[in-house]
């Protein structure tokens, strides 16, 4: 050892090298985000609406990142499975996934709840919003909207409708319309879209209020299956310009949207969140995606973790309240 280099001073000098060299072997592992494959949670089962579109978005995100996005399905408890599944995963940035409407908004307020939304999960990006549609079987006898409220204010107990699961966006969706038009139906949940809208066709429900995207693929072609009676936006939509809004049918208030995101366990280091939602906006403005999402109904969301979070919150207090007046409860 030198004369001159105090044993204080060296052994201080070997910790601050191992210090950085730690700090930049953590900085390198996040740069070289992400190397090895990303499991995309979706909490609904597979063929549903939110599963098209996480199977849509995880397929651009594969070819943008460089490693396979698997889709995993956690269906079941009204997304409260998946959600939570992803909430308690390792925060590392391999596993992210859906956060709908129901399990980040709605089903603190129904469920006691395995994981906190606000606390838990980390909010990415909102990736899309989609005003619902009132759909019935071909078979139906209601040509619209109307005559299905008439039959079901003349016979209270007649009318049952599916839903995803109690607090999904189906089924606070149908007690919103409800609520406005003041009449009586009875709540079927199922597991997913697919399961609900197969029951629609099959005449085991009478209606269903869900995204057009769900809808669609029976409700075109030489023989229809299902047909659409009214929408849940202000406006009529470009990809569905027959569907006549609830507004224009006298109920101005009947206007929300299912909608979802990307999300990932709290504690995922900001610098991957930020690649994540970069990727994923990307991925939002390519012109095929926005295209499948328009002719569907939907509208393409995008924008910062900030962004989502705030429009969590606003969410969150809208349908607090309406589970309040309604005093709706998980049968």
């Amino acid at each position: 050892m030198p004369a001159h280099t105090h044993p204080v001073r060296l052994l201080a000098g070997i910790l601050a090298a191992g210090v950085l060299a730690a700090a930049s072997a953590g900085a390198a592992a996040q740069a070289s985000y992400p190397s090895q494959p990303i499991t995309f949670v979706v909490p609904y089962a597979a063929g549903g609406s939110s599963d098209t579109r996480a199977r849509q978005l995880a397929q651009k995100l594969s070819a943008s990142l460089g490693v396979s996005v698997i889709v995993d399905n956690k269906p079941g408890a009204s997304g409260n499975i998946g959600t939570g599944q992803i909430a308690n995963a390792k925060p590392d940035g391999y596993t992210i996934g859906l956060g709908n409407f129901a399990p980040m908004a709605v089903n603190a307020a129904l469920y006691t709840l395995n994981f906190d939304p606000v606390k838990d999960l980390a909010p990415i990006a909102l990736i899309e919003r989609g005003p619902l549609a009132l759909g019935v079987s071909r078979q139906s006898p209601y040509a619209d909207a109307d005559a299905l409220v008439r039959d079901a204010k003349a016979n209270p107990d007649k009318l049952n409708y599916a839903s995803t699961g109690a607090g999904s966006a189906s089924h606070l969706g149908t007690e919103l319309l409800k609520s406005l038009a003041g009449f009586h139906a009875t709540h079927v949940p199922y597991r997913g879209g697919a399961p609900a809208v197969n029951d629609l066709i099959a005449g085991n429900v009478d209606f269903y209020v869900e995204l057009p995207s769900l809808f669609l693929p029976h409700a075109s072609g030489a023989a229809p299956r299902i047909k659409m009676l009214a929408l849940a936006s202000d406006n009529r939509v470009p990809g569905l310009p027959d569907v006549p809004t609830f507004k224009e049918l006298g109920l101005p208030g009947m206007v929300m949207s299912n909608w979802f995101g990307v999300v990932a366990p709290a504690g995922v280091p900001q610098e991957i969140i930020q690649t994540l939602n970069e990727h994923i906006n990307q991925a939002l403005q390519a012109p095929d995606y926005r295209k499948i999402v328009e002719s569907q109904g939907g509208e393409v969301a995008g924008g910062s973790p900030q962004d989502f979070k705030a429009f969590i919150a606003s969410e969150s207090e809208r349908w607090r309240q309406l589970i309040a007046q309604q005093n709706i409860s998980v049968q």
